[in-house]
């Protein structure tokens, strides 16, 4: 079965297929915008084209109101012309039509900051970050792949000893982003830009933090300004100019839509289902949600792309599994894993939470395998700290050395969806992934043109490949000690 896997996964592949769908036609797809909506309609269709079975959405919370962006123009048009590269943040208004406004540096810290500025901002153009400053290692030397070196540096057995966080103390003279932004709608700037960026031509991600708690409500009354954030290059030049104490205008054009009631964000579903029902389930995906500012190629269309792929060589061959097989293709992970949280909560529950406990699936589920982290091909994969999976992980990966898949790595990651997984005593695993020039995860540049068809092909076969021994074994992934009864 794996050289059937590997012959189809690797010559009669349709993963560029999905990634160049799903990244030129369907493009980028915050979670909960129409843009997303639309594209979870095509992926429900593909998934029943396939022929998966319980294909479906599923609801997880009430997540606000739908936001897209429609159209930004932003231009320097004195002192001097520059067309501004510069992308709206999400959940934030509109500027409603054209305007024109002057440019003014804005420091906001304190409280005697609010006041000294109080009623000198009306129609500004306010700049509220410091200038960047530019990655030139980066920009000469670019991303490489990992060495061998790298590599057997990340095989080695970490022990991280516990130790008590500190607390986190509010400075009560500071003050919060969310009461910043506040400041700054009250008196009516006609629109906020900021840089975080380090590279040359990146503006990265398009939120900040308190974005979706501080930004929403149900009748579209936003509790921020217009913002932009913008390219550094661009931004650092309006910067110095008004250091000169030369006047810059402003002219911007912004609109986004937004919805007028609070709807709920969800997750896709679709199985091959297993023969024998006491067996229990094992589970791919990846995270389906983006930021708006690109189509996100890498991040996480290539994830995408990759489990929609791996379980389509499955039902292609005619797999017969033990377990059932299940795809997810979650929502609201670069907002915080909300998705995968919720639907672990719902289906698995969490033994470390007596309120919620653990629901009889618990004890079903084998393993979650996860694509996340860029595009990179597949080098091998982390077990969690879960040693118990050693053995049986590694084994999976004897017929795929050829590909470069070598490494098992009792390191952690965080900050996708098979977290959602560990964090409640669930096998989940993300495979570690080469790094590759070209991608630009979290920017305005995750473009097609980033992304190297051939990683793709070995990690959707690889992937499909786990998945099948998974729902295969006379046993289940073992889970770490500390959950094993």
């Amino acid at each position: 079965m794996v050289a059937r896997i590997r012959e189809e996964g690797l010559q009669k592949s349709k993963v560029m297929e999905y990634e160049s769908y799903i990244v030129d036609v369907l493009g980028a797809r915050l979670t909960l915008s129409r843009d997303m909506q639309r594209a979870q309609t095509w992926a429900l269709e593909e998934m029943k084209r396939m022929g998966l079975s319980n294909v479906a959405s599923e609801p997880y919370m009430d997540y606000g109101v739908t936001w897209d962006n429609e159209y930004v123009s932003a231009h320097m048009v004195e002192p001097d012309y520059m067309p501004l590269t510069a992308y709206p943040v999400a959940h934030t208004v509109g500027t409603e039509g054209k305007v024109t406004a002057e440019a003014v540096i804005v420091d906001l810290q304190t409280q005697d900051d609010l006041n000294n500025w109080r009623g000198k901002l009306n129609g500004k153009a306010v700049l509220i970050s410091n200038p960047a400053t530019i990655d030139l290692q980066t920009l000469t030397h670019g991303v490489q792949r990992y060495t061998d070196e790298e590599l057997k540096a990340l095989e080695k057995v970490t022990i991280t000893p516990a130790r008590n966080r500190p607390r986190n103390i509010a400075n009560p003279v500071l003050i919060t982003a969310v009461e910043r932004m506040a400041f700054l709608k009250s008196e009516l700037v006609a629109v906020v830009l900021q840089t975080d960026g380090n590279r040359l031509g990146i503006v990265p991600a398009y939120s900040r933090p308190g974005s979706k708690e501080d930004g929403w409500s149900a009748d579209g009354n936003r509790k921020t300004p217009p913002i932009l954030a913008v390219t550094p290059e661009h931004y650092n030049r309006m910067y110095r100019i008004l250091k000169r104490g030369i006047p810059v205008r402003l002219e911007v054009d912004i609109r986004n839509r937004m919805g007028e009631k609070v709807e709920q964000a969800v997750n896709l579903i679709g199985e091959i289902t297993g023969t024998d029902p006491k067996a229990g389930v094992v589970m791919l995906g990846a995270h389906f949600d983006t930021w708006h500012g690109s189509p996100n190629a890498s991040d996480n269309s290539s994830g995408t792309a990759v489990a929609l792929e791996a379980i389509r060589i499955l039902k292609t061959l005619g797999v017969k599994p033990r377990r059932t097989i299940r795809i997810a293709l979650w929502s609201g992970e670069e907002q915080g894993l909300y998705g995968s949280r919720a639907y672990v909560k719902k289906h698995f529950g969490d033994p470390k939470d007596p309120a919620v406990g653990v629901r009889p699936e618990y004890e079903l589920l084998s393993a979650y395998f996860n694509q996340d982290y860029g595009a990179g091909q597949y080098r091998g994969i982390y077990l969690q700290g879960n040693e118990t999976a050693r053995t049986m992980l590694s084994a999976w990966m004897e017929p795929f050395r050829d590909l470069g898949m070598n490494m098992v790595s009792n390191q952690s990651l965080g900050s996708t969806d098979h977290v959602a997984f560990d964090d409640v005593g669930l096998p989940g695993f993300q495979f570690l992934q080469d790094r590759t020039p070209g991608t630009a995860g979290h920017t305005n540049l995750d473009f097609l043109e980033g992304i190297q068809s051939e990683d793709l092909m070995k990690n959707a076969t690889i992937m499909a490949a786990y998945v099948y021994h998974a729902a295969m074994s006379a046993e289940r992934v073992p889970r770490k000690a500390a959950f094993t009864k």
